[in-house]
């Protein structure tokens, strides 16, 4: 019923004040929603664009950490092609190898040590390809001397490298790897990069990573805490890498030397005859030699003359050679164990090396450690050059984001340095150790 009320001369509803506030009530609810709406909209696009613009940073970043990679490579490829002594390693002090500035990006050379490191920091600087052993002329016993290495896997290394018209060697066949899934061929050829390596029969990752899952060559966290996080490690403080850690397929020696005349194969007794006549270097009569350190043993010429002729000289191989100078005590004792002798003589070589106060880069003082009968033995795998060399190359952009790593394999033997090989591998995480990363952290921090 619409009740009427009269004061003076106004009248007023009760129904019509009640309909409208209940309108008023709702238009301002409606209203407060569309506001609350709005507002949301607003917020979410503000938070969509804060994260395309971190995310458009990162990318800038990342494109700074690639650019300065490819500068990093340039200014290697220089370094090798100044070195003073042609086949040695560049000495440290010769070049910049640790977070070296390009614009605002940063770049490192991850390296290693001449001991193994067990601690969280990175080593940095070139690699030595001849310090590690060649897969495609190592022997099975020398495979064999390799950590991780079982008999089986190095048959099949063996098997995967040699003709397939070879039947005295072992190791897995076509036969084998055509029951895989997928199937695929043995290749019955020699390896053209150490990777191949994830093809042959047996090669499983624990095998060829062993704890250190991203190649750097340093105890990470990951890799010290059992299995709690891949990969399953000993949790003993001590990085146990896999055999990729000392294998190459890249150490090669030039046959020519600096001036482009021929290296004399020191078991050519008539060329060698005559070159160390021309040379004015008097050796003892009669001797035969198999290596050019078994030529100084037995030659009885003294460390001056060795010197004036160890460049032009060679062995009979040019393939494989491994480094006495840079070589761990792990894979020379993979020489000594395929020569037959004692492999305790690896470690005699490296404590000699690492008391000198300089780099070596000769052959001759092999002869302060081993006697004659043990490096006749061992001569024919041992150099004292280098001509390949490893630069795995980690950048970051500005403010320490944008992380890339690319790994180049570089060849001076034939004069000019040139890439044989490039690798990413961004993909296998941070690789710069502990140090660097609190760093790249305290940058981001202080980022406004």
């Amino acid at each position: 019923m619409n009740i009427r009320v009269a004061i003076g001369n106004r009248r007023y509803s009760r129904l019509g004040t009640c309909s409208t506030a209940r309108q008023d009530g709702s238009v301002l609810i409606i209203v407060m929603w569309i506001a609350f709406g709005l507002v949301s909209l607003a917020l979410y696009f503000a938070h969509s664009m804060s994260l395309e613009l971190r995310a458009a940073d990162n990318r800038v970043a990342g494109t700074e950490a690639e650019e300065a990679i490819a500068g990093a490579a340039r200014y290697v490829s220089n370094v090798l092609a100044n070195v003073q002594q042609p086949g040695t390693l560049p000495d440290t002090n010769t070049y910049r190898f640790a977070a070296v500035p390009v614009g605002d990006a940063t770049f490192w050379l991850i390296g290693r040590g001449d001991t193994q490191d067990s601690s969280a920091n990175a080593y940095f600087g070139l690699i030595d390809e001849a310090s590690k052993l060649n897969l495609n002329t190592a022997s099975t016993n020398m495979l064999l001397g390799l950590p991780r290495m079982t008999a089986d896997l190095a048959a099949n290394i063996v098997a995967w490298r040699s003709s397939a018209n070879n039947n005295t060697v072992g190791g897995a066949k076509s036969e084998t790897y055509l029951r895989l899934n997928p199937p695929y061929q043995c290749k019955n050829a020699p390896f053209e990069t150490v990777d191949e390596l994830r093809l042959v029969y047996g090669a499983y990752l624990d095998v060829l990573y062993g704890e250190d899952v991203n190649l750097n060559g340093v105890l990470d966290p990951n890799e010290n805490d059992g299995d709690v996080s891949p990969p399953a490690d000993d949790q003993n403080g001590r990085l146990d890498p896999g055999i990729l850690e000392y294998v190459t397929v890249y150490s090669h020696e030039p046959g020519l030397t600096t001036n482009g005349t021929a290296r004399v194969v020191v078991t050519n007794a008539t060329q060698l005859g005559s070159f160390l006549r021309n040379a004015g270097v008097t050796v003892r009569p009669g001797r035969t030699y198999t290596s050019v350190l078994d030529f100084y043993y037995q030659s009885g010429i003294s460390a001056e003359d060795f010197a004036k002729v160890e460049d032009q000289i060679r062995s009979p191989s040019l393939d494989g050679l491994v480094n006495v100078n840079t070589a761990s005590a792990a894979v020379l004792a993979c020489l000594f164990a395929g020569a037959g002798a004692d492999t305790n003589n690896a470690v005699s070589l490296v404590a000699y090396r690492q008391s000198q106060a300089y780099p070596l880069t000769s052959l001759a003082w092999v002869k302060d450690v081993l006697d004659a009968q043990t490096a006749r033995r061992v001569g024919p795998y041992l150099t004292g050059k280098s001509y390949q060399f490893t630069a795995d190359i980690a950048a970051v952009g500005h403010f320490g984001r944008g992380y890339r790593r690319v790994k180049y394999i570089f060849d001076t033997s034939d004069s000019a340095p040139k890439v044989l090989y490039r690798q990413e591998l961004t993909h296998m995480g941070w690789a710069l150790g502990k140090q660097a990363r609190a760093t790249s952290l305290l940058a981001k921090a202080t980022t406004p």
